[in-house]
């Protein structure tokens, strides 16, 4: 990222200055595009799951942004001589079905050959200039909330060594291929009480809070016992399902993170590296209440309150 040059175009409202999850550039007053893009290869068995679930993921980064989804290009990399074409056709199919729930339209895409397969989505929604949702902004005092239960690293893991019970693989299915509609029109409903927004996905949980709190003065105070986990993901940690990314994740969040006395599983568990996982958002304590009434009326996987903002920290992130 050091050769990126900032852009000099006041229209650029979001780049890559503080790793935001989509970029946003106004059109006119009352109109901005937010375009995004991720891919990845097979975390399941079933070639349609993979596909609704990367399209899911892909999608997210819109709604982190506070906007609506409107058209979306497949990216796939496939080996034409290795996996029939018919399977790839099982994988956009449901990729353009979890778009179809997101009222958005895929336009096409582009393909091309390769050892390893992949696929994942270009993704162009719309979004009110004014009403853009930042990973920055967070306040001191403001209540930390996520929408969907972390463990979804783990699971993916486990499934990639054989060892992931049925039942667990369909709940992760279930909260992977969950769009983040509702927990965005929850936030949006919370109006200015809203001070920052992000998904949960690759970086983790805290891996994404500190992103967040970032800024010079503030930090987070998140209270372990209080984030959702994906019923039996603590056992499949105990039996060693740990990804790589997810130990990454720790090695980097530690530079930042006081963990107390909690138990190295745990803290995996909290940097966890996510797909298509919840929003994370910030929001005054004036305006929490609302916020997750709406969530839970909204049937959104997770409406937990797991931390909070807070002023001057001797750690940027506190784990009690």
């Amino acid at each position: 990222m050091r050769g990126l040059v900032p852009s000099s175009d006041d229209n650029l409202l979001v780049g890559h200055e503080n790793s935001d999850d989509a970029a946003v550039y106004r059109l006119r007053d009352d109109l901005a595009i937010v375009f995004t893009t991720d891919f990845f290869t097979p975390i399941v068995d079933d070639a349609f799951d993979w596909g609704r679930i990367a399209a899911a993921n892909a999608l997210s980064d819109i709604y982190a942004m506070g906007g609506t989804p409107l058209l979306a290009l497949n990216l796939v990399a496939w080996p034409r001589e290795g996996l029939p074409l018919e399977l790839l056709a099982r994988v956009i199919d449901g990729g353009a079905q979890v778009v179809a729930e997101a009222d958005a339209i895929v336009a096409g895409g582009h393909s091309i050959d390769d050892s390893e397969p992949k696929f994942g989505m270009a993704v162009v929604g719309t979004v009110d200039p004014k009403r853009v949702f930042r990973n920055v902004g967070a306040l001191p005092g403001d209540l930390l909330v996520l929408t969907k239960p972390i463990g979804l690293g783990v699971i993916s893991t486990a499934i990639k060594r054989d060892a992931a019970p049925t039942k667990l693989i369909d709940e992760a299915i279930r909260i992977m291929t969950t769009l983040n509609a509702d927990a965005r029109d929850a936030a949006v409903g919370a109006g200015d009480h809203v001070h920052a927004v992000t998904d949960v996905t690759g970086f983790s949980l805290l891996g994404h809070l500190n992103e967040m709190v970032a800024t010079p003065g503030i930090g987070a105070m998140i209270e372990a016992s209080s984030v959702p986990v994906i019923d039996g993901v603590r056992d499949l940690i105990k039996k060693g399902m740990v990804a790589g990314g997810t130990q990454r994740n720790h090695a980097f969040v530690s530079e930042f993170a006081d963990w107390g006395d909690l138990a190295e599983n745990e803290q995996l568990l909290l940097t966890d590296a996510q797909t298509s996982g919840g929003l994370l958002i910030a929001v005054a304590p004036e305006g929490v209440d609302d916020l997750v009434d709406s969530l839970k009326a909204r049937g959104t996987p997770a409406a937990a309150v797991i931390g909070r903002v807070v002023d001057n920290p001797a750690s940027r992130l506190i784990i009690t």
